[in-house]
C-alpha cells in the first residue's frame, strides 16, 4: 500500500471543523500533496460533534477509511462511531485537560495541545481551528506562508477577524514547530511531489461547474440539503456567470420553472434531495408528455421522508427510474467522483436538448461534501443552438420523425405558432383524445428511448477483462470498491462502475453473461441496482454488498466483505 496519513478532525458544529478542513486541504494540495478529504456532520445548527477526514498520500485517492493516523479533537464529546476507529497506533492530538475524562484509561499516544487555550491567548476562542490548521501545517513541513495567504483570502473581508486568526496561526505554528523539533511527531509523512498542484473541487461545485458548461443559465430549488449547496453556489456566482438564480416556495414551483426556462430558450436545473424531488412528480409527467427537456440534480440522504437530512444513501435510484405517472424515456446519471460529476453535469443539458427529455444527475451527501483532487476541467465551450429551430408558419411541435425527436421550437423565435399543452395532443399540439393519435404520439415519445440506448454510457470496467467474478456497482460507491479491490488484490475479481444506470449500456448483458459470480455494492437495504440488472439481463446477483446505516461503505468494509464472499462467505 502506498504511503499515507489518515487525518480526523473532529469538533462541535460551530466550532470551525470545515474551515480547518479547508485550509488544509488547500494548504497540503498546493505543497505537492495527493490529498482527498470527506465530512459527515450531525443536523444541527450548532453542538454535537462532526468529523472531517484527510487522505493524505503519495498516489491518487478518493475513498472513505475506517484507518485513523492522527485524530485532531478541537473538543471533547467525541462520538462512538469515532471512538470504534481507533488503536493503538492513532495519535492524538489535542487538549489533555479538555479531554482528560474521555481518554482516561486508553491506552492512546496523546500529545497536548491546549488549541483552545492558545486561542484565547490570541485571538479569543473562535479562532481555535486557525492553531489546530498552523501546528498541523508546521508539523506537516509547510511554509507558513501559504497557510497566511489562505487566510488572508478567506477573511479578506474582515480585517479584524483576520488580523485575530493571523495571530492565533503564528502562535499555533510555533507551537508545532516546538513538537516537530522534539520528535513527538513520529508519523511518517508521505513524500510530496513539487510538480504536483491540483484544482481542488467538492461534489456541489463539480455539479455547479458542470452544469454551467452545459449551458445552464437558469437554476431553482427549494432548499433541501445535500442538494441545496448546489444551490448555494451557483447563487453566490450568479452575477459572475449570469444565470439567474430563483429560490422557491416549494418543488412544485421549482420544476414547473425550470420547464418554463427551456420552453423560452433559456437551460434550466433544478437541485433538491429525495423529498423534494417526490414534489416534482407532477411536473416530471408534464416533461414527458411535452417533450420540455429537463434536468433535476438529486442529491441523494437516507429516507424515508426527513430521515438523516445530513447523511448519505443510495435509495433513490427506483424512485428517479419510475418517478412520473404515465411511460416516457428519461436518462439516470450517476458519477462516482469530482470528474464525472463535472462531465456528467454537463452531458446532463445537452442530452435533455437534443433528445427532448428528463434527464437526472443522482449523487448523494458523501458525494457532495467530499473534496477531490483534479489535474483541470477543461471543456469544449457548449454548442447547443441547433438543438431548436425557429417556428415557421404551420410549425408542428410533435411532428412525428423516425428518431422520434421532433423539431423543437420555443416560443417567440420564428413566425410560427408553438402550442405546448398537457393533455394528449397531435402533431401542431391540439388537444386530442382520437385513439389512433394517442397511439401514435405515444410511440413517438417512446421510440426517442432507442436514440438513448444508443448514446448510452457504457461503465467502466477495471481489472482483467476475463475474470470470472464481477463486482457491479454505481455513483460514489465506485472508487471505494476500486480502492477496495485494488488491496484484495485478486485478478479473478473486476470492477463494473456504471455512471450511468438508466438506460444502461447494451455491454452490460455480455458482461453479466460472461460472469461466473456476481457482486453488487450499493448503498441501500434492497438492491436496486441488482433488481435493474435483473430486470435487464435475466440474472440474479449471487451476492449482495448493502449498506444503509446513513454513512458511507469504507475501503476496509468493501475489502472485508468481498474476501468473505469470496471464500464462501454471503453479503447482506
Amino acid at each position: 500500500m502506498a504511503n499515507e496519513l489518515s487525518i480526523v478532525l473532529c469538533g462541535a458544529a460551530g466550532q470551525g471543523v470545515q474551515t480547518v478542513e479547508v485550509l488544509l486541504v488547500k494548504a497540503l494540495g498546493s505543497s505537492g500533496y495527493h490529498v482527498f478529504s470527506t465530512k459527515e456532520s450531525m443536523s444541527r445548527v450548532r453542538g454535537g460533534n462532526n468529523s472531517t477526514e484527510i487522505r493524505i498520500s503519495e498516489v491518487h485517492r478518493e475513498a472513505f477509511v475506517d484507518r485513523i493516523d492522527l485524530l485532531v479533537p478541537i473538543n471533547g464529546g467525541i462520538r462512538k462511531n469515532i471512538w470504534k476507529r481507533l488503536d493503538r497506533s492513532t495519535l492524538v492530538l489535542g487538549d489533555r485537560e479538555e479531554l482528560k475524562e474521555e481518554f482516561e484509561g486508553r491506552e492512546i499516544r496523546f500529545i497536548d495541545v491546549p488549541f483552545l487555550g492558545i486561542a484565547r491567548e490570541a485571538g479569543g476562542p473562535v479562532t481555535a481551528n486557525s492553531v489546530a490548521a498552523a501546528v498541523m501545517c508546521a508539523l506537516f513541513g509547510i511554509d507558513f506562508t501559504i497557510l497566511e495567504t489562505l487566510l488572508k483570502e478567506r477573511f479578506a473581508k474582515t480585517p479584524e477577524i483576520l488580523e485575530k486568526n493571523l495571530l492565533s496561526a503564528e502562535k499555533g505554528y510555533e507551537r508545532g514547530g516546538i513538537l516537530l523539533e522534539k520528535g513527538e511527531f513520529g508519523l511518517k509523512l508521505p513524500k510530496p511531489d513539487p510538480r504536483w498542484s491540483p484544482l481542488l473541487v467538492d461534489g456541489h461545485k463539480a455539479v455547479s461547474l458542470g452544469a454551467l458548461a452545459g449551458g445552464c443559465n437558469f437554476v431553482t430549488a427549494y432548499p433541501m440539503s445535500p442538494g441545496s449547496g448546489v444551490l448555494a453556489f451557483m447563487a453566490q456566482n450568479a452575477s459572475r456567470f449570469e444565470i439567474v438564480v430563483e429560490q422557491v416556495e416549494d418543488e412544485i414551483s421549482a420544476v414547473n420553472m425550470v420547464l418554463g426556462a427551456w420552453s423560452a430558450g433559456g437551460r434550466g436545473m433544478a437541485t433538491t434531495s429525495g423529498g423534494g424531488f417526490a414534489l416534482m412528480e407532477e411536473g416530471i409527467s408534464l416533461s414527458g408528455v411535452t417533450e420540455i427537456p429537463l434536468v433535476i440534480h438529486l442529491g441523494q440522504r437516507p429516507g424515508p421522508a426527513t430521515g438523516m437530512a445530513t447523511r448519505t444513501e443510495q435509495a433513490d435510484l427506483e424512485l428517479a427510474l419510475y418517478a412520473g405517472h404515465g411511460e416516457f424515456p428519461r436518462v439516470l446519471l450517476t458519477p462516482g467522483n469530482a470528474a464525472e460529476a463535472f462531465e456528467l453535469s454537463r452531458l446532463a443539458f445537452d442530452w435533455a436538448d437534443r433528445f427532448q427529455v428528463p434527464v437526472f444527475i443522482l449523487t448523494d451527501e458523501y458525494l457532495l461534501d467530499s473534496i477531490f483532487e483534479l489535474e483541470s476541467l477543461e471543456v469544449e465551450k457548449a454548442d447547443f443552438s441547433h438543438h431548436f429551430v425557429e417556428a415557421e408558419p404551420g410549425y408542428a411541435r410533435y411532428r412525428v420523425t423516425e428518431n422520434g425527436v421532433s423539431p423543437r421550437g420555443i416560443f417567440r423565435h420564428g413566425n410560427g405558432l408553438v402550442r405546448i399543452d398537457s393533455h394528449e395532443h397531435d402533431e401542431k399540439g391540439h388537444i386530442e383524445e382520437d385513439f389512433e393519435v394517442r397511439e401514435r404520439m405515444q410511440k413517438k415519445r417512446m421510440s426517442k428511448l432507442r436514440l438513448l440506448e444508443e448514446a448510452a454510457l457504457p461503465p467502466t470496467v477495471k481489472g482483467k477483462p476475463g475474470a470470472r467474478t464481477r463486482v457491479f456497482c454505481w455513483g460514489s460507491t465506485g472508487p471505494i470498491v476500486a480502492e477496495a479491490l485494488e488491496r484484495l488484490g485478486n485478478e479473478e475479481v473486476c470492477l463494473v462502475h456504471l455512471k450511468q444506470v438508466y438506460p444502461l449500456h447494451n455491454s452490460i448483458q455480455s458482461l453479466v453473461d460472461e460472469a461466473h459470480r456476481i457482486i453488487v455494492v450499493e448503498g441501500n437495504s434492497t438492491g436496486q441496482l441488482a433488481r435493474l440488472i435483473r430486470l435487464y439481463t435475466g440474472r440474479n446477483a449471487e451476492h449482495r454488498l448493502l449498506n444503509f446505516r446513513g454513512h458511507q461503505f469504507s475501503v476496509e468494509e468493501v475489502s472485508e466483505g468481498l474476501r468473505k464472499i469470496l471464500e464462501g462467505g454471503e453479503g447482506k
